[in-house]
């Protein structure tokens, strides 16, 4: 019998200084049997950067939530999608292959990776050339330090506050504070 998936359930107020953008989010994350705690995440730190969308691209008028992940390859770890049903913004988490990119830039408005871990830096010198003609994908490098931190902050239930200031994410739990400083490659 398949091992299930995990719920965890987080509280995240969130505030984008650099965005004007307030809000209090309710979000549960299903981790996939074989997602990481640091996967998991990256995943609901890279819903906090791009939260300002919600209001920036869709006025308020959208839905942001966690996608199926690892469980459907033909969907994003994170989307926005407007009130007529459009991907306005479409996240992937980790290092995927070109051809799933390039089919997601052309079902959704913006596409975002978020590469971690080790091995991302070799990941990106053999897919820049790949990559280099989306011009409606970018490409975000979080540093290994940062991603392997926020394991700390794994709990099935989640109090978060995160603050976006000068393209920082600072995260924390009352207990445990984290920044996240993404670096942009593309």
């Amino acid at each position: 019998m398949a091992t299930k998936s995990t719920i965890f359930k987080a509280s995240l107020q969130l505030a984008d200084i650099d965005h004007g953008y307030y809000a209090d989010h309710a979000l549960t994350l299903a981790r996939h049997p074989s997602e990481t705690d640091e996967r998991m995440m990256l995943r609901l730190c890279a819903l906090a950067l791009q939260a300002h969308q919600l209001h920036d691209v869709c006025g308020g008028d959208g839905t942001l939530a966690f996608g199926a992940g690892l469980s459907d390859p033909d969907e994003p770890d994170v989307w926005l999608r407007d009130f007529t049903g459009r991907t306005r913004l479409w996240i992937e988490v980790g290092q995927p292959e070109d051809r799933p990119l390039t089919k997601a830039c052309s079902k959704a408005d913006a596409v975002l990776v978020y590469a971690f871990g080790h091995a991302a830096d070799i990941w990106w010198k053999g897919m820049e050339n790949k990559l280099s003609r989306l011009a409606n994908l970018q490409v975000w490098r979080i540093p290994s330090a940062n991603a392997q931190a926020l394991t700390a902050l794994a709990q099935r239930s989640m109090n978060l506050q995160a603050t976006v200031q000068e393209g920082t994410l600072m995260l924390g739990d009352g207990v445990h504070n984290m920044n996240v400083e993404p670096v942009r490659w593309k």
